[in-house]
């Protein structure tokens, strides 16, 4: 391994989410139309005189380089998994991506991780080599064997059963964080004290969703149950979602995953630049990005 390599590790967007109640396994069902955006953190791997990690970006200060880290885990994991003389590298986080944002930051640096390795270490991840890849993951968490995959996925059980999603077009979308943390932990904590109102039910979807305004229309029967228990122990995201439905290139708009991200799907990429622009001057505190999201037609 002579040179460097690099991956972007992209936003996860939980289109839909639908929980259900804290099962006997410690953790809650759920079924979620999940898609990657275009913005992401880097993942980089150098060649080194000794193994190493660091973290910079304009989020990096709020992350420990420590061995709990899930980069480093990953790593560490791959290399025991795939044991042998292997020359040190260095790892190097560019975190750009908001912390505790509902969007995989974490999720998606691991699966970076495990990608730069299969690089570097020339694996092939078919077969055997590809299973020990996804034991790994899902050891990792529940939204990295998506985040590994990297495709538009439809998710349930605890979030790492995936299948086929439904056939939908690319989407332009405007992201924002109106930059306050949203732990995940609390939020589920919160659904559970209302109760958890919503279920793992999937909705039903039939033929191909060929436009923004057909993606819209089908997810309009769909919800995220964590958005209310979000927005109750945050209310700076039932801000920001208030304002982004009110801007005129909004088609549809909802909080992903436990927030605090919200996102808008837009008509064009124009009209995601444009707003994107705006909301960059009336909120100059927020985090915001206009992006596109991979579809999962052709």
């Amino acid at each position: 391994m002579s040179a460097v390599l690099e991956r972007l590790a992209p936003a996860k967007v939980n289109l839909f989410l639908h929980v259900g109640a804290l099962a006997a396994d410690g953790y809650h069902p759920l079924s979620s139309l999940m898609a990657f955006a275009d913005v992401g953190d880097v993942v980089r791997l150098e060649p080194a005189e000794a193994m190493s990690f660091a973290i910079t970006g304009p989020f990096g200060a709020a992350l420990s380089a420590e061995a709990d880290n899930l980069v480093t885990r990953a790593r560490d994991m791959a290399l025991a998994a795939f044991p042998g003389e292997h020359r040190p590298f260095r790892l190097v986080l560019d975190k750009r991506l908001p912390i505790a944002a509902g969007i995989g930051g974490g999720s998606a640096d691991a699966a970076a991780a495990l990608r730069l390795l299969d690089d570097a270490l020339g694996l092939d991840l078919g077969g055997g080599v590809g299973a020990r890849f996804d034991a790994i993951a899902r050891a990792l968490g529940s939204d990295v064997p998506a985040c590994l995959a990297g495709q538009p996925t439809f998710a349930t059980g605890r979030g790492d059963d995936l299948g086929e999603p439904p056939r939908f077009v690319d989407l332009d979308i405007v992201l924002a964080n109106p930059r306050v943390p949203s732990p995940t932990g609390a939020v589920y904590r919160a659904y559970d004290d209302l109760g958890a109102p919503g279920g793992a039910e999937p909705p039903t979807w039939a033929g191909d969703l060929t436009t923004p305004a057909t993606v819209t229309a089908f997810l309009q029967t769909t919800r995220n149950d964590l958005e209310a228990p979000a927005i109750g122990l945050t209310p700076a995201i039932g801000d920001c979602l208030d304002i982004l439905r009110a801007q005129p290139e909004s088609l549809f708009v909802r909080m992903s995953g436990s927030g605090a991200t919200c996102f808008a799907i837009v008509e064009s990429a124009a009209d995601a630049e444009r707003m994107a622009r705006g909301l960059t001057t009336t909120h100059p505190h927020w985090w915001v990005r206009a992006a596109r999201l991979k579809g999962s037609l052709g």
